[in-house]
C-alpha cells in the first residue's frame, strides 16, 4: 500500500517536483464526465417512473380485459416508436397536423374475415387496404384524447358475394351496429361527438346504404347511427341521392398495385396496342336478372348486341384471371355501369394506360381535384351506347394522342392505387388529405378553439 501511494505521488509530480497540469486536467475531466452521467441517468429513472405512474389528463374508463386496454398502455410509447411509412416519414404539416386513432376491435370485426384470401384482393378490398396502411402511418396516434378522427375498422365487404356470385351483405348493418355499441360503451369519444369525427369504409355498390340493389338500398337508407359519421365510399353521383346523404369521401375501388406493376413489366416492349376497344365482364344477353331488375340499365346488353361481331371491338363475357394483359394492349377500355355507376375498370384503365370510356350517367369520380378525369377519359351518355363505334372513331381521328399523353402522367395512377404502406400521393394519402379538409368535425380542434376564445 505504501508503494502504491508513492507510485501515485510520483505520477502526480514531474521530474522537477511540480504537479503535472495535463494530468490534473484529464483527471478533472474524467470526474466531471462520471458526475454528469450519474446525474442524467438518475433524471431518466425519475421521469420514467413518473410517466408509468401518472394518469393522462383525459379520464378514460376502461374495464379490466377491455379490447382497448392495450391501446391505452401503448399511449406512453415514445416518439421513436411511432409508426413510419415505408421509410418515408410523412409530414403532418401537409395534413394540418392531422392525427387519427384506430380502434383495436376484436378480430371478429375485421381480421377473422381475412381467412378468405379474396377479401384482401377483390374490388371491395379498400376497407382492408386503408386499415393496414393507416396502422403504419405516422398520422396514427396511440393516444385517443389527442386524435382528430377515429377510424373504425369493420370489414363488411369480405363476404360480399355468395357462391352463385349474387351480392350478399346482410351482415353489414348488425356488424357495424355491434362495433358502434362496443366503442361507445368502452370509451367516451363516440358519445361526446355523436360519431361526427368517426370514419367508416363502405367500399361496395351503394356505399353507406349497405345494399347492392339500388331500390332496396334507398328503402333501407343509411343506418341512423352512421348519419353523423364520415363514410369513405366508392359510390358517388352528381345528383342528390339518399345513399350519399352523409359526410363522405369518394374513394376508388381496390386494384392490387402489385398486379398493375407485374402487368406493366410484361407489357409489349414497343407499347403497341393491338386491341382497339376492349371489355371483359358481365354482359347479359337477357338483361332482366334473377332479381327481376335490368342489369346495367341494359347498357351492356346494347353494347354486346351492337358490337359483339364488330372487328374493332374485343368483347368477352367470361372471366379470365389475366385480363389485365388485355387492358394493357387496348386503346379504349369500356367502363359501363353495373348495378352501381362505378367500376374497377376505371382504375385498371388509368393504371395501365388504356383510355377509360365511362358510360354511367351522373357518376361522380374519386379525387377529381387531383386526377384530371376530363383530360384522361371519355364520357358517353348511356343512351348513346349504341353509337360507340362512331364516337370512338371521331376521338381516334382528333385528340386521342393528347388524351393518351395526359393519361400517362404518374400522378393519376398513383392517386388511384392503395399501397400496403402509404406513399406520397397514393390513394390512402388522398384520403388523409380529404380528412384534413374536414377539421371542423374534429371534436379536439373545436374544443381547443372554444377554450382559446377570451372572455368578453
Amino acid at each position: 500500500m505504501v508503494e502504491l501511494k508513492r507510485t501515485t505521488k510520483m505520477r502526480l509530480l514531474n521530474k522537477h517536483g511540480k504537479h503535472d497540469k495535463s494530468f490534473c486536467y484529464r483527471y478533472f475531466r474524467w470526474v466531471l464526465w462520471v458526475s454528469l452521467s450519474l446525474y442524467f441517468f438518475s433524471s431518466y429513472l425519475i421521469s420514467s417512473s413518473s410517466k408509468t405512474t401518472s394518469l393522462p389528463k383525459t379520464t378514460v374508463s376502461v374495464s379490466k380485459g377491455s379490447f382497448l386496454s392495450r391501446a391505452l398502455f401503448e399511449s406512453n410509447t415514445t416518439v421513436s416508436q411511432q409508426p413510419r411509412t415505408n421509410g418515408i416519414h410523412l409530414s403532418r404539416g401537409l395534413f394540418n397536423d392531422l392525427k387519427v386513432y384506430i380502434y383495436e376491435l376484436p378480430s371478429r370485426y375485421n381480421t377473422d374475415w381475412l381467412s378468405n384470401e379474396r377479401c384482401s384482393n377483390h374490388l371491395f378490398a379498400a376497407e382492408v387496404a386503408i386499415h393496414k396502411a393507416l396502422m403504419g402511418s405516422d398520422v396514427r396516434t396511440l393516444k385517443p384524447w389527442e386524435a382528430d378522427f377515429f377510424f373504425v375498422p369493420v370489414y363488411v365487404s369480405c363476404n360480399f358475394s355468395t357462391v352463385n356470385g349474387f351480392p350478399s351483405i346482410g351482415h353489414a348493418r348488425p356488424l357495424l351496429s355491434s362495433a358502434m355499441q362496443l366503442i361507445s360503451s368502452e370509451m367516451p369519444f363516440w358519445n361526446r361527438s355523436g360519431g361526427s369525427d368517426h370514419v367508416f369504409v363502405a367500399s361496395h355498390d351503394y356505399g353507406a346504404c349497405f345494399h347492392a340493389m339500388e331500390d332496396v338500398a334507398i328503402a333501407d337508407a343509411i343506418p341512423a347511427f352512421l348519419k353523423q359519421s364520415i363514410i369513405l365510399q366508392t359510390f358517388g353521383v352528381s345528383s342528390r341521392h339518399p345513399c350519399q346523404d352523409v359526410e363522405n369521401v369518394l374513394i376508388p375501388p381496390y386494384i392490387s398495385p402489385e398486379s398493375v406493376r407485374s402487368t406493366l413489366e410484361t407489357a409489349p416492349v414497343n407499347g403497341e396496342r393491338d386491341i382497339w376497344a376492349f371489355f371483359r365482364g358481365k354482359m347479359e344477353v337477357h338483361p332482366k336478372n334473377i332479381s327481376g331488375r335490368f342489369y346495367s340499365k341494359r347498357v351492356r346488353t346494347v353494347i354486346w348486341e351492337k358490337y359483339n361481331r364488330h372487328r374493332k371491338f374485343y368483347l368477352r363475357r367470361h372471366r379470365f384471371p389475366g385480363y389485365q394483359s388485355e387492358i394493357v394492349r387496348s386503346v379504349f377500355c369500356l367502363c359501363p355501369l353495373g348495378w352501381a355507376p362505378w367500376s374497377p375498370r376505371l382504375v385498371e384503365s388509368v393504371a395501365l394506360g388504356c383510355v377509360p370510356v365511362i358510360i354511367a350517367d351522373g357518376i361522380r369520380l374519386p379525387f377529381s381535384d387531383v386526377v384530371r378525369w376530363p383530360e384522361i377519359s371519355l364520357t358517353v351518355a348511356e343512351k348513346d351506347a349504341g353509337n360507340l363505334g362512331k364516337i370512338l372513331e371521331h376521338v381516334a381521328s382528333t385528340n386521342l394522342s393528347i388524351i393518351q399523353r395526359n393519361l400517362w402522367d404518374p400522378v393519376n395512377r398513383r392517386a388511384l392505387l392503395f399501397n400496403r404502406q402509404i406513399e406520397e400521393g397514393d390513394a390512402t394519402w388522398q384520403v388523409l388529405r380529404e380528412l384534413s379538409l374536414k377539421m371542423e368535425r374534429s371534436y379536439r380542434r373545436r374544443s381547443s378553439q372554444i377554450h382559446s376564445i377570451p372572455d368578453s
